[in-house]
């Protein structure tokens, strides 16, 4: 029994839990909002949504098409009833004279349908947020050092942040990811080296270990002492009470204490009044914990329409694909790396070159002996058909991806069709690997 497993955790510990869990032979019950974890580990899911409870055979990827087809359903329901509803009260705002035994069932129908409760609405955000004006010059920081009790957690480090930057910092727990973010936010200084904030930067800070909130204070109240209206980029007026509904704070909900929400409420509470402050560059330090996965889809929404920069420290590693563009990799000892592009693709290419870093090494010691000028007779026969088995494999696993699909909600060929899926997915890796081995092969014996 997990609960929220990957919070704190690093990438490269959850991506060995993942391993990990989908080799073990018990059962596996979890709380998490780690969508990739989630979807690679999970193979039923519950929903626990406004006191009912959902339950969905398959991974997150088949929770999400089979809950839309679920709020489909409820929606298509709820319309027809407000067409009962008014077609009812038609009738009892022209005044029946008499009161049979019909009509009395025809009124008890129409209060019935006013008693029912419709699908909640939920909250997106269909407008970007305005910011205040940012200028050119954002955040440069030339050969900055940070140094805490003699150990060194950045060392010359030198960047130039831009308007439209999405920066993402990850590494291991424990190298200077919070203090690096700390240092640009002012709230330390360097050991050594510049930082230079441009005069127009405007930041909010959403930070891990925010201060208390005044639990007396009504969630209305506690947004309201930030600001109680925001511009929209096209000078359109949101209220606090609409940016609360869109951050799943009903209205029916806005005037309770700040004591009696859980601690996800409370995070998210925190967060909205950060962005209420109308920033020009956001500051995230892991925002994803504590975080249900509605609030996360809701906040990334609102960063892709978001006008600044954003640079955040996250483990969240879905979330990190769909916001940010470059990264801080924190190798430790003070040395951070830059890399252009999303975490998934920079993970690939680690992998690819943990891959070239053996392999090579190991084809190198078995070739040395002898060179030879063609290819042996099996590895000849494997190159000419190594092209069609990979098509076939792709070909098999889409196939079992759109059986899995179809399976709809029996549990037991769902599982028979992943563990297919999986083998079959790592056979493909193999020949992959084994398609590329072969390629440098010809390209050493032509060249």
């Amino acid at each position: 029994i997990l609960d929220e497993p990957t919070n704190h955790l690093d990438n490269a510990t959850i991506e060995w839990l993942e391993g990990y869990l989908s080799q073990y032979s018990g059962a596996v019950i979890l709380v998490t909002h780690d969508r990739y974890f989630l979807n690679r580990v999970a193979n039923r899911i519950y929903e626990l949504n406004q006191g009912q409870l959902y339950t969905y055979k398959g991974n997150y990827e088949v929770f999400l098409e089979k809950r839309a087809e679920r709020e489909a359903e409820a929606q298509v329901k709820e319309t027809k009833r407000q067409n009962l509803l008014r077609r009812e009260l038609a009738w009892l705002r022209r005044g029946a004279k008499a009161r049979t035994t019909k009509q009395k069932a025809r009124i008890g129908r129409a209060e019935e349908l006013m008693d029912q409760k419709g699908p909640d609405a939920k909250g997106e955000l269909d407008f970007a947020i305005g910011s205040h004006r940012l200028g050119k010059q954002v955040i440069e920081a030339e050969d900055l050092s940070i140094s805490f009790a003699g150990q060194i957690l950045v060392e010359r480090f030198t960047d130039l942040v831009v308007p439209g930057d999405r920066i993402g910092f990850i590494g291991p727990n424990g190298v200077g990811k919070t203090t690096l973010l700390n240092c640009l936010a002012g709230k330390i200084e360097p050991t050594s080296g510049q930082l230079t904030i441009g005069q127009t930067v405007r930041i909010g800070y959403y930070t891990q270990d925010h201060k208390e909130m005044d639990e007396e204070l009504t969630i209305i109240e506690y947004i309201k002492e930030t600001a109680e209206i925001v511009k929209t980029s096209d000078g359109a007026i949101v209220t606090a009470e609409q940016m609360l509904e869109r951050f799943l704070f009903p209205r029916s909900m806005q005037r309770t204490f700040i004591r009696k929400l859980s601690g996800g409420e409370r995070r998210r509470l925190y967060l909205l009044k950060v962005l209420m402050e109308e920033p020009n560059v956001l500051f995230l330090d892991e925002p994803t914990n504590d975080l249900d996965t509605e609030t996360l889809s809701i906040l990334e929404d609102y960063l892709e329409q978001f006008p600044g920069v954003v640079m955040t420290v996250s483990h969240d590693r879905y979330f990190l694909d769909r916001v940010v563009h470059r990264l801080l990799v924190f190798e430790g000892n003070g040395r951070i790396s830059h890399y252009q592009g999303a975490y998934s693709d920079y993970m690939e290419q680690e992998k690819e070159a943990k891959r070239t870093e053996t392999k090579p090494a190991e084809k190198q010691v078995e070739a040395a002996p002898k060179k030879r000028k063609k290819l042996s007779y099996k590895d000849q026969l494997e190159w000419d058909g190594i092209e069609d088995r990979i098509q076939a494999l792709e070909e098999k696993h889409q196939q079992l991806e759109a059986s899995i699909a179809e399976a709809g909600s029996d549990f037991g060929k769902i599982q028979e069709l992943m563990d297919e899926q999986k083998a079959v997915a790592e056979e493909l890796e193999q020949a992959m690997d084994r398609w590329t081995e072969l390629s440098i092969m010809i390209e050493e014996l032509e060249g």
